[in-house]
């Protein structure tokens, strides 16, 4: 069990963002075994083909399918909305003696790259830890460029959905509003939020706060990384189960006769924040025309859209939600 004590310098400091480098590693988590998270196997054979004649052993034997994962691979993102080859100069700029640190707390078993804890693998890699980290960075660039960039778009769109969503939950409500319903292993108790995980921190956040990480890869499961670093929970962005899909079926209902066909489904698929390329893309139309229907949703007051670095990301209003529970 990890128990965070908050102070009222951290509880203010509850902040968001997403992190590039993170998806890549939970993708790799899915990659090393698919049949825990089932609802990524649509990515899972679309990337096959483009992982054909990568190197990924090393990468492969360092991200295990559950277990420690050496913490030097997920830097806490220091933006709102981090870039990917920011976060791998980070990476590759890690501390040689925090690298030997960490790799001693990674270890597989079966891997093509077997590291074993006191193995001489394991041996090979923290005596020279320039090379190993160059390698694992080559590697990890490598598989980011063929199995999650041509995908970030859609994951992008979720994650600042997600991050809009909370951020909105986080100004009415407070730290209590933003953990109620994050995930069903974390618990907010007055000024403790406790998250269920095998193994034990008990501890402050140094007046640092936490930071909130949305992920899809990290489906089902949370991540969580302690003080030293800066403290950070990631967690399944709310839709995660929407990023594959190509286009739902029709949801209009009785709210399509009541408003049309097309903004029934807008307003269903505004569960989740989106912005129109993405409305666009799972309903099945063209962005001008998902632009049209928001422009009257939009006068009508029941959407409204936020301004995300250079994406503008729409959510329902109070009364688009009455309206959406219309079936």
């Amino acid at each position: 069990m990890i128990r965070f004590v908050f102070t009222p310098d951290d509880a203010a400091r509850v902040r968001f963002a997403f992190s590039p480098a993170w998806e890549a590693v939970g993708a790799l988590r899915v990659l090393a075994d698919p049949s825990r998270r089932a609802l990524h196997l649509p990515w899972l054979r679309a990337v096959r083909p483009r992982l054909a004649g990568l190197d990924l052993d090393l990468l492969r034997a360092l991200v295990p399918a559950t277990g420690y994962v050496a913490d030097f691979l997920t830097p806490p993102p220091t933006t709102p909305l981090p870039d990917f080859d920011a976060e791998l100069a980070t990476i590759r700029a890690t501390p040689r003696d925090v690298v030997v640190d960490e790799l001693a707390w990674s270890g597989t078993e079966g891997s093509l790259y077997p590291i074993a804890p006191g193995g001489p693998a394991l041996t090979r890699l923290v005596a020279d830890p320039d090379a190993t980290l160059t390698a694992v960075a080559d590697q990890l660039d490598a598989f980011w460029r063929a199995a999650v960039r041509p995908f970030w778009g859609r994951i992008r769109e979720l994650l600042e959905g997600d991050v809009l969503r909370r951020s909105r939950a986080l100004s009415e409500r407070g730290a209590a509003g933003v953990f109620a319903d994050l995930h069903e292993t974390v618990e907010w108790d007055n000024g403790i939020l406790r998250i269920d995980r095998p193994w034990t921190f008990h501890g402050g956040l140094d007046g640092r706060g936490l930071l909130l990480v949305p992920s899809v890869f990290t489906w089902p499961r949370v991540q969580v990384l302690p003080p030293p670093y800066q403290a950070m929970l990631s967690y399944p962005v709310s839709g995660v189960a929407t990023v594959w899909e190509t286009r739902p079926g029709p949801r209009a209902g009785s709210l399509g006769a009541l408003v049309g066909r097309v903004r029934a489904e807008i307003l269903h698929a505004l569960d989740a924040p989106s912005s129109t390329t993405e409305l666009a893309r799972r309903l099945g139309v063209t962005p001008g025309a998902v632009s049209q229907h928001l422009s009257v949703l939009r006068s009508c007051d029941l959407v409204t859209g936020h301004r995300m670095g250079r994406r503008v990301v729409y959510v329902r209003t109070p009364m688009g939600d009455d309206l959406a529970r219309i079936v």
